[in-house]
């Protein structure tokens, strides 16, 4: 889309803005950010047809973000979360009005965003809650308080799982958390991106002006992945549909699920429960 247009091209963008809007709160009403609203009206912009959709391909973006910051100004889209601003270290767990006995609960799994927004946008739709997992910032919580590193290693088999940018800075964050744990003997797992997750799902990125210094790379980063970071290709988090990342997140933090059982086995089971159980004949 031309970034000089009339009244005609503005009220086309605020339209796939709109239709932006309701596709990233679906389904039931999700709140997203500004981020990830513009990416997807960048999808809304120039959708992929089903032909090519399982060709590996990261796009660059049909609208500049000053445009489409522009046009939002005037919209306010429902389910979109105001700006964070920067939160204290440990502001997210254990935090002023918060058990003063929290600590001393093992905490078997524990989610770390490279992003503060994306780690917001989490909370607000109660992942926390339905993983059972805390959700913190790098950018405000590293590096991580003592006493929630020590509740980790209570939990025998413990995970820090981190979600970060396909980027030098992203794929570099899980050594980051690593050096922050100390000696402690928790395990540290990246959730991506990383840029093969990105050319997958065909996520619009973005280019710096390259080449890009890159620093030490995970031993499982393919040689034509570093290419693309060196070039100084780089995609965001955000750029993943809302819906889709929060199952994804979902999937990979809350563990197996426990199995299902039916009526007449838990009807069975109540019986040799114990207290508050059907008296015996």
């Amino acid at each position: 889309m031309p970034e000089s247009m009339g009244r005609t091209g503005r009220l086309l963008l605020e339209r796939a803005l709109t239709v932006a809007a309701r596709r990233a709160a679906a389904p039931g009403g999700l709140r997203f950010t500004e981020r990830q609203l513009y990416y997807e009206t960048c999808r809304v912009l120039r959708p992929t047809p089903a032909p090519v959709r399982r060709i590996p391909y990261s796009p660059a973006p049909p609208l500049r973000l000053s445009r489409f910051t522009e046009v939002l100004r005037g919209i306010e889209p429902a389910g979109l979360l105001p700006t964070p601003a920067p939160a204290t270290a440990g502001a997210t767990i254990g935090g002023p009005g918060r058990e003063p006995d929290l600590y001393a609960y093992g905490l078997p799994r524990l989610l770390i965003c490279q992003d503060r927004s994306i780690a917001r946008m989490l909370l607000a739709n109660q992942v926390h809650l339905e993983a059972g997992c805390p959700v913190l910032s790098a950018e405000d919580d590293l590096p991580l308080d003592s006493r929630l590193v020590s509740a980790l290693e209570r939990a025998e088999g413990a995970t820090v799982h981190v979600l970060h940018d396909a980027s030098p800075a992203g794929i570099a964050l899980p050594a980051r958390v690593r050096e922050a744990m100390g000696a402690a003997s928790v395990r540290v797992a990246s959730l991506g991106l990383v840029p093969r997750h990105a050319q997958a799902l065909r996520l619009v990125s973005g280019r710096r002006p390259g080449p890009v210094p890159l620093g030490p790379l995970p031993p499982g980063l393919r040689p034509a992945e570093a290419g693309w970071l060196a070039a100084g290709r780089f995609a965001e988090v955000a750029a993943v549909p809302p819906a889709r990342l929060l199952r994804a997140v979902l999937r990979l933090t809350r563990g197996p699920r426990p199995p299902r059982h039916s009526v007449w086995g838990e009807l069975r089971e109540l019986r040799t429960a114990g207290f508050l159980t059907w008296p015996d004949a």
